[in-house]
């Protein structure tokens, strides 16, 4: 691992602060990490909840490796990273990926390329310990978990709409609807100009 390793985190208005929370803390333990925190338009964000951030305008260099976290995906496809890619994303959102040329993966990590991506939220955790056992060994990694005592056992057995009841994915669902129309438009405009700038093919 080099002396110093840049780990940038692009966050964006309304970010789940979990989606990026719990990989910080995972790469925090990377010797020579540092973490920065991003916006695309250099300006402070607020994150659901009401936690504000504020961050630097641009990034530069190429990235080893280009990670998301839950919706997280979306904006990686929107950005044209994703044509042809196999990618998670949070189960109510995975169907936007195609819009993109992505192809949705319903697995908690999945790995294409440099591009490694998380499903919801909680998977955040799962991706950076994949990502520091591929820079700091499988032992290192390992080490990370037991010292953030990550071993889920959640109280219910509902954290997968194919494992939740029935009446609580559709009342998640439907909760979660009240974005879709936004979200979906916000998705075709995003490829419509891709496309226009010959992004894509």
């Amino acid at each position: 691992m080099p002396p110093e390793f840049p780990i940038v985190f692009a966050v964006y208005p309304r970010v789940t602060q979990l989606d990026f929370t719990g990989p910080y803390e995972v790469f925090a333990r990377l010797r020579g990490a540092r973490l920065v925190l991003a916006s695309t338009t250099g300006q402070a964000i607020q994150a659901d909840g009401g936690i504000t951030f504020g961050n630097i305008v641009r990034l530069a260099g190429k990235a080893r490796y280009v990670t998301s976290v839950c919706t997280g995906s979306t904006l990686l496809g929107a950005a044209g990273l994703l044509r042809g890619k196999r990618a998670a994303c949070h189960w109510a959102w995975r169907d936007m990926l195609p819009i993109f040329g992505a192809l949705a993966d319903p697995g908690r990590v999945v790995r294409d390329g440099n591009v490694i991506t998380g499903g919801g939220v909680t998977a955040g955790i799962d991706m950076a310990l994949t990502v520091v056992g591929e820079i700091a060994g499988t032992d290192f990694a390992e080490t990370v978990q037991l010292g953030l005592e990550y071993a889920p056992a959640p109280p219910f057995d509902a954290g997968r709409p194919e494992r939740a009841r029935p009446d609580i994915v559709a009342a998640a669902q439907q909760r979660l609807n009240a974005s879709r129309d936004r979200r979906e438009a916000a998705a075709r405009r995003a490829e419509a100009w891709n496309k226009s700038q010959g992004h894509v093919a």
